[in-house]
């Protein structure tokens, strides 16, 4: 009973996601059937990859005919932070999860289901509760995936191009409750955005690094310095 109360629970806390992920997926199969991919690569790519950075940066320079290893680097290293989140997540688990749930919850691992997640009160991080929020971003992605794929150019072109901004609106939404509640979160927000500001809008030498790196670096340091200014009041919280 425990456990499907609290599947039930991420599925309801991660259909936020969901509704972000549809429009995104969607874009995504509009995009990998303008490059000519083939409509059942594009939902495999879906199925097995799911991670959207990944998945657009690969789309492209597939069209490009990168060579494949090009495209495994690529994409391990703009991945690279998914080692940083999963383990964050592991720590915060109220129960022990056993190893043959850990594949399957550090798959669903995004970054939208990391930061609902991460901020959700430590007493409700079961097993049950990640999987359910997992499950739902996926099914949300599959299926926006294959409706960009199949019947997408059929929409207006309005609402194809209002799709691009859907990514943007959800992470608002999901940090905008933590940054009221939480002084920590507020200022580790800022100095992620800071640092990925001065990456980005930096000097020459800053703007040659890739956006993987970029994002793999501003999590980094924003978590380093964090950790080294709350360390006693996460502590007193635990």
């Amino acid at each position: 009973m425990e456990f499907r109360k609290d599947f039930l629970s991420g599925l309801k806390k991660g259909s936020s996601i969901a509704l972000g992920y549809l429009p995104i997926a969607i874009t995504f199969g509009l995009i990998a059937n303008s490059k000519g991919v083939p409509n059942q690569i594009s939902i495999l790519m879906s199925l097995l990859v799911f991670a959207g950075a990944s998945q657009f940066i690969a789309i492209n320079l597939l069209s490009l005919s990168t060579a494949y290893w090009q495209i495994v680097v690529t994409t391990f290293i703009v991945n690279l932070r998914h080692l940083l989140m999963t383990a964050s997540i592991a720590q915060k688990i109220k129960n022990k999860v056993p190893k043959k749930w850990l594949p399957l919850l550090a798959f669903g691992i995004t970054d939208e289901t990391f930061s609902l997640i991460s901020l959700s009160p430590k007493t409700s991080l079961s097993t049950a509760f990640i999987l359910g929020v997992n499950i739902i971003a996926y099914t949300a992605w599959i299926t926006g995936t294959a409706i960009g794929v199949y019947i997408g150019s059929s929409l207006p072109k309005i609402i194809q191009a209002s799709m691009g901004i859907a990514l943007y609106a959800m992470f608002i939404g999901l940090l905008l409750p933590s940054l009221k509640e939480s002084r920590q979160v507020l200022i580790i927000s800022a100095l992620a955005i800071a640092i990925s500001s001065l990456l980005y809008w930096g000097t020459s030498s800053l703007a040659t690094i890739s956006q993987g790196w970029q994002i793999i670096i501003t999590t980094v340091l924003a978590s380093t310095i964090g950790a080294l200014i709350f360390t006693e009041e996460v502590s007193s919280n635990e």
